[in-house]
């Protein structure tokens, strides 16, 4: 088993700065790459930088390709809270990524072929080169819930009662998160050639703990990148407390 970097910064906002010119360093050498993408709150700060780089740098996304995580089942076209919508609102429309190289997992129609689609356009572009992670407090990465196979592809899946409530912030007031969502699997994602995850706060030192200083296990998801080479955890001091090997 792999254990992965650890970097420790001293606040939220060069974390974000950090993860955006990691994002930024793989654009720069090689153009064409292929990203894998995340939502949620901590992520809102680090694209908010990495179009401030890319404003500032003259890099380009025109032959880069992006597959998000995850998106939401049952949300209507254009729904404020659908993770396409907050890609176009953080990311998206502030860059040259072209639209139709901008993927999110298909959550209409047939869901099966969807999500075998979604496999093969992630092969067809030879695979993810930088998959961007952030961490539940149960350690789910993407909705792959606790319980989840290492070796799961992309899917539907039910979402806990813990995950749907850490969301409800994220919707309209009185509207409650969907129950199930489309996710990458676990399998999915540790295919990528290299893995950054995310973790803010003292809520997250408990699951850092058990994803990469416990034996891997079904029942913290997160645990499955101790079997991957090359992953860097960016953390500030509350969440990387109980770790050793912090730098």
């Amino acid at each position: 088993m792999s254990k992965p970097n650890i970097c420790v910064l001293d606040t939220a906002e060069a974390i974000a700065d950090a993860v955006a010119q990691h994002v930024a360093r793989t654009l720069v050498a090689k153009p064409q790459a292929t990203l894998g993408l995340a939502t949620g709150k901590t992520f809102i700060s680090i694209y908010a930088s990495l179009v401030r780089h890319y404003r500032q740098e003259g890099f380009s996304f025109a032959e880069a390709a992006s597959f998000n995580l995850d998106e939401y089942v049952g949300l209507p076209d254009g729904h404020p809270a659908s993770f396409r919508s907050y890609m176009n609102e953080n990311l998206f429309r502030h860059v040259d990524l072209p639209s139709e190289q901008a993927q999110l997992p298909g959550v209409e129609g047939d869901l099966d072929l969807a999500c075998a689609a979604y496999e093969e356009a992630i092969k067809a572009r030879g695979g993810i080169d930088l998959q961007l992670l952030g961490i539940g407090q149960n350690g789910h990465i993407g909705f792959n819930e606790p319980g989840s196979a290492f070796d799961s592809r992309t899917r539907m899946v039910e979402l806990t009662a813990s995950t749907i409530a850490a969301n409800t912030s994220d919707f309209p007031p009185g509207e409650t998160p969907p129950g199930h969502a489309v996710t990458m699997g676990i399998g999915t994602i540790l295919e990528a050639r290299e893995i950054v995850l995310v973790a803010l706060g003292a809520k997250k030192a408990e699951v850092l703990l058990s994803a990469f200083e416990k034996p891997a296990s079904r029942e913290c998801p997160a645990s499955a990148l101790l079997g991957h080479p090359n992953v860097t955890v960016y953390c500030d001091a509350a969440a990387s407390a109980l770790l050793s090997g912090r730098r």
